[in-house]
């Protein structure tokens, strides 16, 4: 059984084409439309997130501290920020918050699957 992903983000376009790209890669995937919905979801068996900044209702950022701050084992669970941001401040304001990586839209679907294999195998 393939590892599982949780894909955050509030284009459904953008969720669409992430789940045939991973689900193409052999990963399992459950998909959140915004960072409240994704705490709804996510599970002990999630190894990996991978989510958008700006969204509705709980963004991005708030989300990795939200997840960094709950409970083993998934305040240790790699986070992908996946965003049209790309400003300094904000990849840094990730890394505060505590995101394993930062990826910027548009990109090349090996460049997520390259990152997603680095980190989850």
């Amino acid at each position: 059984m393939g590892k599982n992903v949780l894909l955050v983000d509030d284009s459904g376009a953008i969720r669409q084409s992430m789940r045939y790209v991973l689900e193409n890669a052999g990963y399992t995937v459950t998909e959140a439309s915004n960072g409240k919905e994704a705490m709804s979801v996510i599970s002990s068996a999630t190894n990996l997130v991978i989510t958008d900044v700006n969204m509705p209702e709980m963004n991005g950022i708030d989300l990795v501290k939200t997840i960094r701050a709950g409970e083993a084992p998934l305040k240790t669970v790699p986070i992908i920020i996946l965003t049209t941001e790309s400003q300094a401040d904000m990849k840094q304001k990730g890394k505060d918050a505590g995101a394993t990586a930062w990826v910027v839209k548009p990109f090349p679907p090996e460049e997520i699957i390259s990152a997603v294999k680095r980190l989850i195998g």
